[in-house]
């Protein structure tokens, strides 16, 4: 049997730091377990909704599946590279288009406030299908309809205990109600990101990271605004087990560590890191050293993003200052996320360059980094570790789905990334406290070691490769 000894576990290593944030953090038994060690405003919604009956929350949430749907439909043609005009919350008749198209356009009826029905516009917008497809309007419906059907579902199975540790009391699944309901309206949001950003990969090939970004960012204000966003972990204490969110140091107890001023320096580390990675880094080797950190700096400093991305570094930076000298619990829960982005982002980053130097070929877009650093900041640098090596085995479902529908066998990482990510959350219980915990305390530092030897590693393994690839399969050009 597990007893529900949370937030025991975190107040006892941090008892020190917490007791100065009980001002801001009151005890709140009244709204739930919530109250504990999260802002009453949050609870209280928390609370409110919970009152609701469960066919009123099957109906809002059904709702809300279309609307998140309808959401994701209107991403996913606009924040594109290549926008099109499929959306029918843009003006068709206003979108610059080609001459071909601008014929069709202008041929084709006006569109109305009916077409912004979810699914049932769609319906209507067939007549449109001379200008984008025949059967464009196929996959926005689903999306809309599938999103109706999986919410209700998935707010039904978290309420029952589907992420909490196997074998818990029905009493302690009753007490984690609030958590788990605070949990699936994050995972429901971060669906219909994720929805968004595969079919954008789909079509394009590529992530924008006006998607990605503005994801991240809001990622972090929620890990900071409560620890309970994130999943929930076993945790032992005083020889009892008991569950609490996976935070940065999870499935340890709390390091100091994260709460001294080296903890703050890793954080705007992190931070700083995420910024320069987002900035134009071209870097070419081709006429020298010299040359090529002239370019280098000149590409950095001309490009108009520049300035916004030195602001969003310096804002960014005050804030986590501020976070971490005025919140003990909200600096907890910023880290863990940052630490998310670091490592989810990072493991892709890593990657992209070995494999890029060995087999002299880009080997993942840069967009997959900054979906997986938005990943990782949502669920932790334990679930993104989880989602980039499940991502493999989700890619195979992808690639035989894709390849019934188009006869194309070649996919995107992205959507795998995105499968993979799905299947860690919704099996977060089997893949991480049965298992990757368990790997984790047994092997401890020795992890570390492994992540700093496996990239030069598999650099030089793929390296080989190609050279007696060349040897012996010489290329016929």
């Amino acid at each position: 049997m597990i007893d529900l000894t949370f937030p025991s576990p975190v107040v006892d290593s941090m008892a020190a730091t917490l007791n100065a944030s009980q001002a801001i953090f009151q005890n709140a038994p009244s709204l739930g377990l919530l109250g504990e060690i999260t802002p009453n405003w949050l609870a209280g919604w928390m609370a409110a909704w919970l009152s609701f009956s469960p066919s009123a929350q099957t109906l809002v949430l059904a709702l809300l599946g279309i609307v998140g749907g309808a959401l994701a439909n209107h991403i996913i043609p606009t924040w594109c590279w290549y926008p099109r005009p499929i959306s029918p919350w843009v003006n068709r008749e206003r979108w610059p288009l080609l001459p071909k198209f601008q014929s069709i356009s202008d041929a084709l009826p006006a569109r109305t406030w009916m077409d912004r029905i979810p699914v049932i516009g769609w319906i209507r917008l067939r007549r449109e299908s001379e200008m984008f497809g025949r059967w464009f309007w196929i996959r926005p419906m689903l999306i809309e309809l599938s999103l109706a059907i999986v919410l209700p579902l998935m707010h039904r199975a978290y309420l029952a205990g589907q992420l909490l540790p196997s074998g818990v009391m029905p009493a302690t699944i009753a007490a984690c109600t609030d958590w788990m309901a605070l949990l699936f309206f994050i995972h429901a949001a971060f669906l219909i990101w994720l929805v968004a950003a595969t079919f954008i990969d789909f079509d394009e090939r590529t992530i924008p990271d006006s998607l990605t970004i503005p994801g991240t960012i809001v990622a972090l204000i929620v890990g900071t605004i409560t620890p309970f966003a994130f999943l929930p972990g076993l945790v032992v204490a005083n020889s009892v087990e008991g569950i609490a969110p996976v935070l940065a140091n999870h499935p340890y107890g709390l390091s100091p560590f994260w709460s001294s001023p080296n903890g703050l320096f890793t954080g705007l580390l992190i931070w700083a890191v995420w910024c320069f990675a987002l900035a134009d880094r071209r870097f070419y080797l081709r006429r020298g050293w010299s040359k090529a950190w002239g370019y280098f700096w000149f590409g950095l400093t001309r490009n108009p993003s520049s300035k916004y991305l030195v602001a969003t570094w310096l804002v960014g930076s005050l804030a986590i200052i501020s976070v971490y000298l005025s919140s003990p619990i909200g600096w907890i829960g910023l880290i863990t996320s940052l630490t998310g982005l670091a490592v989810g982002g990072g493991v892709i980053w890593v990657v992209r360059l070995v494999c890029g130097w060995a087999i002299q070929m880009e080997a993942m877009g840069f967009g997959d980094v900054t979906l997986m650093a938005m990943i990782g900041a949502v669920i932790g640098w334990q679930g993104s570790i989880l989602a980039f090596f499940l991502s493999p085995i989700a890619g195979l479902l992808v690639v035989m789905v894709v390849f019934v529908i188009n006869r194309d066998p070649r996919t995107p990482y992205g959507p795998y990334l995105c499968v993979g990510t799905l299947l860690v959350v919704w099996f977060w219980d089997d893949v991480y406290n049965a298992r990757f915990r368990t790997t984790l305390l047994l092997m401890g530092d020795v992890l570390l070691w492994m992540a700093i030897v496996m990239p030069p590693v598999l650099a030089g393994m793929m390296w080989v490769t190609r050279k007696l690839r060349l040897r012996f399969i010489p290329d016929p050009e």
